[in-house]
């Protein structure tokens, strides 16, 4: 099992340091704090907020398909898959604020420290699939 959450936590990081490559290389940080909202570019202060619920929504819909009866590895596979799809979601989000209103790029980075404060944690991932310390030393 240690193996498994050590795996998902390169991908994490993997993904979290890509999008964080991509702000340092192609953000322009100078004017981070000056944001002027038009009605054209309201929607675009939207889109964090989308990423999350859409996120959320969509990790807690996969984790729905948990059999309670399945095995440890069958639960983490779920598991694994939901939170990628999640992390991938927060990333898009990061990388079309970062392209097309790169004006808003402070929104980036609070989506991006959101997915740096998702990393994986053992003791989070087994009281989120129901699994007990005891079970996987089995």
């Amino acid at each position: 099992m240690n193996q498994k959450i050590k795996t998902l936590k390169i991908i994490h990081l993997a993904l979290v340091g890509g999008v964080t490559l991509t702000y340092f290389l192609i953000g322009d940080f100078k004017n981070i704090l000056n944001l002027e909202i038009d009605n054209s570019s309201l929607v675009y202060s939207f889109i964090p907020a989308i990423a999350y619920v859409m996120s959320n929504f969509m990790f807690k819909n996969i984790l729905n398909n948990i059999k309670k009866d399945g095995s440890i590895d069958e639960k983490f596979a779920v598991y694994q898959s939901a939170s990628i799809i999640k992390w991938a979601i927060l990333e898009g989000a990061c990388f079309i604020i970062l392209f097309l209103k790169p004006d808003f790029i402070l929104f980036g980075v609070v989506v991006l420290i959101y997915m740096i404060l998702l990393a994986p944690k053992e003791h989070q991932i087994l009281e989120t699939l129901n699994i007990k310390s005891a079970e996987i030393e089995k």
